[in-house]
Order: structure tokens, then sequence, then C-alpha cells
């Protein structure tokens, strides 16, 4: 086995689209109990955005590469005796600090799953980061039970497609969604089973307003929230007595303009909790792997659970994978396939 490998690299450690390139760098080598995974497909997340442009703080065990979810095959481990019941060969998909966008990815056998043959290498890509982070913001972190009522900004993106989903199979009381168009609305709807989607776009009755009038008045009880600062006002609005907000992502921006009303925390006895999943230690993340594979794997077998996969790319056209991430026009994975 060769000592280097190709990589999607960033020219100048950060940049435009226009820096992604295909470069030749390190293989790397895994440790203790880590697998090295040959890499079929990798998914994008946001996450790779921020990061390309430089702006996003990596985890001290991260490496510089790119991408964090994959789906590959087993060609090596740290440690025999380290092996966590898989073998050389195993078809997996999983979850790593960094190092995805790559021919080989060395991580931790303790975040990896073993692919059902019902995902093929694309959905399975597409799973890790993106259903984990819902199982985190509904459950770990948002402390859901069945018979609450649930709302998920950013409907059609990857992890509320996920959330929704998750939500409707353990017996939510209602499920709503946000989104910036009525096709992603009735998307959410019609694919995902959502009670109700409310069109967050410009010209649109203010969404928290929706909410109220879809509630009778009495709000949501767990709100699961990407957006951040523009709609922390609305998030307090839209609250039921004693809700949950969980904030996962700033995509309006992490400033308020000012002014905001923070009464409704005394009012509704609500709670507002941040949360994160890259910068977690492995303990934390492997409960959550854990929780993947009893939650959704079964009904990914028995396809229940929906893996929406928006667009495939060949990986040497990254630069127009990231392009359409940044277009906000998919509804769901946007995936990299490696061909060997």
């Amino acid at each position: 086995m060769s000592e280097t490998m190709k990589a999607v690299d960033i020219k100048g450690g950060k940049g435009p689209i226009s820096a992604l390139f295909i470069n030749t760098i390190p293989r790397p080598a895994p440790s203790g109990s880590q697998a090295l995974v040959r890499v079929r497909c990798f998914g994008l997340n946001r996450m790779d955005l921020i990061q390309r442009e430089g702006h996003y703080p990596l985890p001290p065990q991260a490496p510089t590469t790119l991408g964090v979810e994959f789906s590959g095959e087993i060609v090596a481990f740290g440690s025999s005796s380290s092996s966590n019941g898989f073998q050389v060969g195993d078809a997996v998909f999983g979850l790593c600090y960094g190092g995805a966008y790559a021919e080989y990815v060395a991580v931790s056998t303790a975040m990896l799953v073993h692919k059902p043959a019902e995902l093929s290498w694309e959905q399975a890509a597409g799973v890790p980061e993106t259903w984990i982070t819902a199982l985190q913001g509904l459950y770990l972190v948002g402390g859901y039970q069945p018979g609450q009522s649930v709302l998920w900004h950013a409907g059609a993106s990857s992890v509320s497609i996920a959330g929704i989903q998750l939500s409707v199979a353990d017996g939510a009381k209602a499920v709503y969604a946000t989104t910036r168009s009525e096709e992603k609305c009735r998307f959410c709807e019609t694919e995902l089973g959502a009670t109700q989607a409310f069109n967050a776009g410009e010209g649109a009755e203010p969404w928290d307003q929706q909410v109220l009038k879809a509630t009778q008045g009495k709000g949501v009880d767990l709100i699961v929230d990407f957006m951040g600062a523009g709609y922390f006002g609305q998030n307090l609005n839209a609250a039921a007595l004693d809700g949950h907000i969980v904030n996962l992502g700033m995509l309006t921006g992490s400033k308020m303009a000012g002014g905001e009303d923070i009464s409704a925390f005394v009012r509704k006895r609500l709670r507002f909790e941040g949360s994160g999943l890259r910068s977690r230690d492995e303990t934390y993340q492997g409960k959550l792997r854990d929780q993947l594979v009893d939650h959704a794997l079964p009904k990914f077998k028995d396809g229940t659970f929906k893996v929406l996969v928006d667009k495939v790319f060949p990986w040497e056209k990254i630069q127009e994978a990231h392009q359409l991430m940044e277009s906000n026009k998919t509804k769901g994975k946007i995936i990299c396939k490696i061909d060997w």
C-alpha cells in the first residue's frame, strides 16, 4: 500500500470554492483502536464550507483535510486487539473528526457502523453526521419524550429531514418545520410526514405567528434551531410553556440587532440550550453512534426511514458540489463518489 494518497486540499489553507483541488498527501496510519478505511463516498456538510473559508475551529485531533462522514471498506487496523467486532474487508460507514475528503481515512472503530445491504454507498455516506446530529438535538440535548410537539427549522436540510422522520416515528404529538419556499414546505409534509410546514421566506406571514395559529396559541414543546440570531425572538414566541429550544447552528448569524424581549424565559419557563458535535469527545459521540444503531438502523433496513440524496458528484467535481451546497437549493444530501 502506498504511503501517499489523493485528497481534496485548499490552496493557501483556506479560501473560496476555486481554491479546492485534489492533491497528493501522506496517507494516515491507524493507531490504537482506529481502522483505516478506503473511502468510496463522502458526504458534504455546511461546516465544510465554513472550514474551507477558515472560520471553523477544528478540534485538536482533527486533520486539516475536510469531511466528517464517509462510507467505504476497512483495509487495516491500528491494533488487531482493538478491532471492535470489525474485520478487514467489512463495508462500513462512519463519523470522523475530519479527513473524509480523501481516498483513505483513519477513524475510531467506535464510530463505525456495518453498512446494511439495503443502503447504497452513496446513501450510507450521508447518514453519520446528519442522523447523529438529529439524534443529539432530539434526544440527548432536547430530552424529547413521545407525545411532545417538535419544530425543526430548515426543514429540507439533511439534519431536519432526519429529525422530522425520527420525531414522527417516535410518537410526537405534532411535527412542524420551517423552510423558505412553498415547494420545500410541501416536501416536508408529503415526503417526510410533517404535520405542517411553514414558509419562512420573504413576504410570508412571520413563521412564529403561523406556528401559534396552528397550535391554537400554545406553541411548540421542543424547537431544534440551526438559524441562530435571526430566529431568536421568534423562537421565544413560538415556544410552549416549559418549552426547550436547542440551538445547533447560526445560519442567520450570531449577533442580534438589539431590543429583543427575553421576558419569555421567565413567563414561559423556557430553556435555551446550545450544543455541538464535532468538538465532543469519542465517548459522547459513541453514545450517539449507538443510538443511531438502535433507533435508526433497523428502520433504514425496512425502508421506514428515507436517506435522501439530492445529487452525487464524482469527487473530481468537488468545486461544483460546494457550489450546489452554497445555493441552498437542495432537499437532501450532496455526496461525492471516489471510483476504484
